[in-house]
């Protein structure tokens, strides 16, 4: 009787060992399948995180970059940006930021670097930068019968920027302190657009602006508006990078002066000057355009 329990105990340890074995190889094969298939999850997204080259930039700031016709993104630096990606072997991502969250944005990874209009001056510790690529100068825009001829004739009144330019940036520097406090007013909107139609409207005596964005936006107006010859200021744009990334600088960095030796740059200047913007200077110091 002994040896009869003993053996159906023998036969049940058996079989539950062979069904736990089976389910061991089950899970096994189950995990080694869902780990395959995480891995090449993981190899695809890390693929497409090191092939990927998001840029951030302000969508309402033609010609920089804006949104075109056909409702696609577009811009002098849009296309640069793209161009670049190409040549980098990267896909280019661009994503449209607010500008006054813009360091939120690198610091938190959303984007990889600021390309759009971005100037340096003001800011050469804050970012790891490109040379500069191009020279700006911060104008004034008034109606043309409103009797603004000057900066001092601005003296009383109402004066629009968009919030964290660098037209804001220039009037609230230590050499316009005296200029700004002559206003009567100095008012920031979020973007370029709601302050032309405050200045059409009437809303606002001028508005001081990049002389970039301002030819584009005045383009078929001359007969309405006109920009002051006395500038507030001088300045270069450039690619900002979060602190530090010298690697992804020093990529674009080479690109970008390939690109320029190649008259690439040039003709994509060309679009939207009508010259050639191009400041990179060659390895013997000399500038590779004119």
């Amino acid at each position: 009787m002994k040896k009869l329990i003993a053996a159906v105990l023998l036969m049940g340890m058996a079989v539950s060992m062979t069904a736990c074995g089976d389910d061991k190889a089950d899970n096994k094969e189950a995990s080694g399948a869902e780990s395959e298939q995480n891995s090449e999850t993981g190899a695809v997204e890390g693929e497409e995180s090191g092939n990927t080259f998001t840029v951030g930039f302000d969508q309402d700031f033609p010609p920089f970059g804006y949104v075109g016709d056909d409702g696609e993104f577009t811009g002098f630096d849009i296309e640069m940006a793209t161009e670049c990606a190409k040549r980098m072997g990267k896909e280019i991502k661009l994503q449209p930021i607010d500008w006054d969250a813009k360091d939120m944005e690198l610091e938190s990874g959303t984007i990889d670097c600021i390309w759009n209009g971005f100037t340096v001056n003001g800011r050469e510790d804050q970012y790891t930068w490109s040379d500069p690529y191009m020279d700006n100068t911060q104008v004034v825009i008034v109606k043309k019968d409103s009797g603004i001829e000057t900066l001092a004739d601005l003296s009383g009144k109402i004066v629009e920027v968009q919030k964290e330019s660098s037209a804001q940036s220039a009037l609230e520097d230590e050499e316009h302190t005296e200029l700004l406090a002559s206003f009567g007013g100095f008012l920031q909107v979020a973007e370029y657009n709601t302050a032309f139609m405050d200045l059409e409207s009437g809303a606002v005596d001028a508005i001081a602006i990049d002389i970039g964005v301002a030819n584009f936006q005045l383009e078929g107006k001359e007969d309405d508006y006109v920009i002051l010859e006395e500038v507030i200021s001088s300045e270069q744009y450039a690619v900002g990078f979060l602190k530090g990334n010298e690697a992804l600088r020093d990529e674009v960095q080479s690109t970008l002066l390939e690109m320029a030796e190649d008259g690439t740059f040039a003709e994509i200047s060309d679009r939207y000057f009508g010259y050639d913007v191009c400041t990179l200077k060659g390895s013997e110091g000399e500038a590779e355009t004119e």
